[in-house]
């Protein structure tokens, strides 16, 4: 089974970093947090990954192909122009970085990449800025259990301000917002069957609009409940959090 990652958007949200490169590409203890959502899949033996690029798509490109020359030790040897890797410490992936369009909606660059997929009945999908310790083997069960077309992790989003509990006109309490005021949503990490591409129309469809919604509709669409870790990058406050979760060794989602 490959992973398809969406990794094309400008990330304005987050543009302190991203107007210098694609938001997958921004770092989390010195690693892009596209590395991280890869090495999740990989601890599951999902190996094969196809990176829907956009966005300054040359620098995943360039990431990918000097890999190994960062992550190995090199001998050059300038008299004859040739030189030797030692202890090769890189992934045992294969990447597919696919430019899906600069402008293309998220459904469209899932369309873009199906030829990709011809020898797959079902594929991973996942967003290029979240993590989670979604046991991603549980969701893939799940959803060949369940025998739809596409199934989405659905996660408690961390509650960003305090809620008071009032009576009437009165507070009675202050305390942190739960994952109960706040509700499900969807965390990506899903696993869809490739006739997934019939509900997308073009570059112009958004995944999470019409494409998700007639599968509900139709009850073609599931969701796997996770109530563990989970955290999507969109701000630069999200991204401190996550770097201080990785500097303090408590990274929930460090599952290798």
């Amino acid at each position: 089974m490959k992973a398809v990652l969406l990794a094309g958007g400008f990330g304005t949200r987050i543009s302190e970093e991203s107007h210098l490169k694609p938001k997958p590409m921004i770092e989390i203890g010195n690693m892009p947090i596209l590395w991280h959502i890869m090495k999740i899949y990989a601890s599951y033996g999902i190996t094969d990954f196809i990176v829907c690029a956009g966005y300054k798509q040359h620098i995943i490109k360039e990431y990918f192909s000097n890999y190994a020359l960062y992550n190995s030790d090199i001998t050059f040897d300038f008299r004859n122009g040739s030189f030797t890797t030692h202890e090769n410490s890189s992934e045992p992936w294969k990447v597919t970085v696919a430019d899906t369009g600069l402008n293309t909606m998220t459904g469209g660059r899932i369309k873009r990449i199906d030829h990709y997929l011809q020898d797959d009945e079902s594929f991973c999908l996942t967003y290029g800025d979240g993590l989670s310790d979604v046991p991603i083997n549980n969701v893939i069960n799940f959803h060949k259990k369940q025998g739809k077309i596409a199934t989405i992790t659905a996660v408690h989003p961390e509650g960003r301000f305090g809620v008071m509990d009032m009576d009437g006109d009165n507070v009675l309490s202050f305390r942190e917002k739960s994952a109960n005021d706040v509700g499900w949503i969807n965390g990506g990490f899903m696993v869809l069957d490739r006739s997934v591409m019939d509900y997308i129309d073009g570059d112009e469809t958004t995944f999470e609009r019409e494409p998700i919604e007639r599968l509900a509709s139709n009850h073609q669409l599931n969701a796997y409940k996770h109530n563990g870790f989970w955290q999507c990058m969109d701000t630069l406050r999200d991204k401190e959090k996550l770097q201080k979760l990785w500097d303090s060794n408590n990274a929930p989602w460090k599952t290798w």
